[in-house]
């Protein structure tokens, strides 16, 4: 008796390419002090939500949204001062980096540093792009002579270069990105900036100079949304034409547009809570400076590495503790490390007491 392969297993039918992948490397762990995703620690303002629960109550839920965002795009473009043909809106800025994998990298390259954000290469992967990773220098910064022979050597196609970096929260001189736009040539070049706001750095003059670049930004970190599921591409009117070909219709539903609409009208609580990250980012990293085992590593993001001398031993000392990080100490260069979120105030102090207690 032949057995049925969708029971079994993967259908015959999937390409091999996602056979291979495996699934988002994530597994929620329930503890009260969550410092594990790189989120905002607060929730949209309470006053905000309410705002945006009448702004959705007066839609009708019965009719298509826009086609392709345009009127959350208009808003969009009006914040960032961009034109609003250059505002390309999804749910989340992960689903356009599987876009601008489809857009440029689809039979030809994906290149990126190693660490880098897991999507990049998982997307490469299942679709089947040819996939380089140039290792991180060993102060994490970009290895531009390196990416510049790859640019030279592969067939063109997309190039992630990330300011802050994730997962080291490293940024890079202007000029090593000056200097990797300039040798990229036909690439498409894409500086994901979703942790921006926390290290006061900007792309947009970057993007409007090289017509190949465009930035991802994102409303999941420093505006408090990831529930929400939305994210933006600001390019030239050109290159956001061809990427918009690949978003699927109505995409951003009217509940999105209602909550994000809101927020985009009243900006002054994301400047508020990035200063009290900025600041318990130093407070925290200053407080662990002495340990005696453990090494916290500068970092410009709403997250910092944590290098200690066995990765699994923190990690469970910590769940013990009640806080959930994030271990990468499989990464190229990071081994022992562990990611950690930037949290409320109180939950930093428990943080700090239970690293000191880390021997």
């Amino acid at each position: 008796m032949t057995s049925n392969p969708s029971v079994t297993g993967a259908p015959v039918g999937v390409r091999p390419a996602v056979r291979a992948v495996p699934a988002y490397p994530f597994t929620p762990i329930q503890v009260p002090i969550k410092l594990d995703q790189n989120e905002n620690p607060y929730d949209f303002p309470a006053e905000l939500k309410a705002k945006a629960a009448q702004r959705m109550l007066a839609q009708p839920w019965n009719r298509y949204p826009d086609l392709h965002a345009d009127t959350l795009a208009a808003k969009i473009a009006e914040y960032e001062d961009w034109d609003a043909d250059g505002v390309v809106v999804t749910p989340g800025s992960n689903v356009l980096i599987k876009l601008l994998t489809e857009l440029a990298g689809i039979e030809q390259t994906v290149l990126t540093v190693d660490p880098t954000f897991s999507v990049y290469t998982l997307e490469a992967r299942m679709l089947g792009a040819r996939l380089v990773q140039v290792p991180l220098n060993e102060d994490f910064s970009v290895p531009v002579d390196r990416l510049k022979i790859e640019l030279q050597r592969q067939r063109p196609g997309v190039l992630y270069i990330t300011q802050p970096h994730a997962p080291t929260g490293h940024v890079d001189d202007l000029a090593a990105v000056r200097e990797l736009l300039e040798a990229a040539g036909e690439w498409v070049v894409v500086l994901d900036e979703a942790y921006y706001q926390y290290s006061g750095t900007d792309g947009r003059e970057l993007v409007r100079q090289y017509p190949n670049a465009l930035s991802l930004r994102t409303f999941s970190k420093a505006w408090g949304l990831a529930g929400l599921r939305a994210g933006y591409a600001l390019a030239g009117a050109d290159l956001a034409t061809q990427l918009q070909k690949l978003v699927p219709a109505f995409n951003v539903s009217i509940l999105m547009q209602s909550a994000l609409e809101v927020a985009l009208e009243n900006p002054g609580y994301v400047q508020q809570r990035v200063a009290e990250a900025v600041a318990e980012r130093g407070r925290v990293l200053a407080a662990l400076a002495d340990h005696p085992t453990c090494q916290a590593l500068p970092s410009r993001a709403n997250f910092f590495l944590l290098r200690t001398p066995d990765a699994e031993v923190a990690y469970r000392h910590l769940i013990g503790h009640g806080i959930v990080t994030r271990r990468q100490d499989h990464l190229t260069g990071l081994e022992g490390c562990l990611r950690v979120g930037i949290g409320t105030p109180a939950e930093n102090d428990a943080l700090i007491g239970a690293v000191r207690a880390l021997k």
